[in-house]
């Protein structure tokens, strides 16, 4: 076995974790948040939308009402946004000999990873709100008594964003620099 091909060498994924910059990670854990989120409500938006649009065309009084599933679809873009702030407020610079520090490693993965939890929860959440949302004004127009009921499940269906936020601001926790006296 060569030895590129051990843990560690040159050409191994271990090798490549290991030398890119933890900043790297960081940032694209910020973006992930961000833009994954808004993916998410994005699409959340267009099938709770189509079918209000739909849905109005039979009962035009449900449009007015059924705009609060829209809103639900919004707040998911919002977790991402809240969630990639506090983590832009958990990068700290760090001296060019500890960028690699085991400690500067760690912090970059755990913004990392706190921006894929919280970007792919809201994106999960967006989907099943929007598909909830477009149930809610179906069902509207065709009969106004399950708009309340079908709105409750709306509710907690966007609490999955929530605790995605909730892990993400957990995970986010793990991220400490190294402090900058060498």
């Amino acid at each position: 076995m060569s030895s590129s091909a051990t843990v560690g060498g040159a050409g191994t994924w271990s090798h490549a974790l290991v030398k890119i910059s933890p900043y790297t990670f960081a940032a694209i854990g910020i973006a992930v948040a961000i833009g994954v989120s808004v993916l998410g409500a994005a699409w959340g938006i267009y099938i709770t939308g189509s079918s209000l649009i739909g849905a109005a065309i039979k009962a035009p009084r449900i449009t007015s009402k059924n705009l609060i599933s829209v809103i639900f679809c919004e707040a998911v873009a919002i977790y991402g946004v809240i969630v990639a702030i506090i983590l832009q407020t958990k990068l700290e610079s760090v001296p060019t000999s500890q960028i690699y520090a085991p400690e500067s490693l760690r912090a970059g993965y755990a913004i990392f990873a706190s921006g894929i939890i919280v970007g792919f929860a809201n994106l999960v959440c967006g989907v099943c709100v929007g598909i909830i949302g477009s149930s809610c004004a179906l069902s509207d127009a065709q009969n106004s008594s399950l708009f309340v009921k079908i709105l409750v499940i709306e509710i907690f269906g966007s609490a999955l964003g929530l605790f995605g936020v909730i892990v993400g601001i957990i995970m986010s926790a793990q991220a400490t620099w190294p402090s900058k006296t060498v």
